[in-house]
């Protein structure tokens, strides 16, 4: 326990080299409401935000008011979750596909560090890991979070509870001598776009971030229990551990123990 509490703190830590130092604000912007989440959801300005359902919100959080802030801010708070969390469950959608790969077409391959067996399923191979490799994916992500918090509690960027744009993450290039690359787009290949494009982008990245959330559930389900998801029955590995206890077994930070 001590030993996952000192990784959850380093994790957690602040990160001051990775938050900006300059104090310029944006401007502000007219922050989303309930309404305008409604109006979305009816299909305003071709958004497609779930048109075909409709608003759905079964346990009223958007009628919360999170922190005593109000409702602009909850409803900023809980759009800049919602593109977060489907972020990275695009991320985590083909990311299980290509870890998958190896143990569909039937080649085992051994790579030379302890757990990092190719022929598991990926949430075996996670809990084979090392927790040296676990220890730096947490500490990752706790900079990332620390900096795109930092950036805008300094005033160099307008909060997603503030009237910001929810899922914006300050550029990181140049911040630092070593980031000599920005984590969007690092080799400027994508041409600039307009205010329209840039809007349905937005709507498009929200939309496919919900299916990626389906989807990395309906992985997760047939390897938990299989057969639960009948289309994947067969395609998907099943896995015996509990992927709700993500620091379960070995936890060394010894890669070559």
């Amino acid at each position: 326990m001590g030993l996952r509490l000192a990784v959850l703190a380093l994790a957690l830590s602040g990160v001051a080299a990775f938050v900006p130092s300059s104090v310029s604000r944006a401007p502000t912007q007219l922050a989303e409401t309930k309404a305008d989440l409604i109006a979305d959801s009816a299909g305003r300005n071709n958004a497609f935000l779930g048109a075909s359902i409709g608003f759905w919100d079964p346990i009223g959080l958007s009628d919360f008011s999170f922190w005593g802030k109000g409702e602009e801010a909850t409803v900023g708070f809980l759009r800049h979750a919602e593109i977060k969390h489907g972020r990275v469950a695009m991320a985590a959608f083909i990311g299980y596909i290509a870890q998958s790969t190896p143990f569909v077409s039937g080649e085992h391959t051994t790579l030379p560090y302890k757990g990092y067996i190719a022929n598991l399923p990926p949430p075996a191979q996670w809990d084979n890991m090392p927790g040296i490799a676990k220890l730096q994916i947490l500490v990752l992500i706790g900079a990332l979070e620390s900096y795109g918090e930092g950036a805008a509690s300094n005033g160099a960027y307008q909060h997603y509870t503030k009237g910001g744009k929810p899922g914006f993450f300050p550029p990181i290039q140049g911040l630092r001598p070593e980031f000599v690359f920005d984590l969007y787009d690092p080799f400027k290949w994508f041409p600039e776009k307009t205010d329209a494009q840039l809007a349905r982008g937005r709507e498009v990245e929200i939309n496919n971030g919900r299916l990626a959330m389906f989807g990395i559930f309906s992985f997760v389900s047939e390897a938990t229990v299989p057969g639960s998801v009948p289309p994947l029955t067969g395609l998907i590995a099943p896995y015996s551990g509990n992927v709700m206890i993500p620091f379960q077994g070995d936890f060394s930070l010894n890669p070559f123990n």
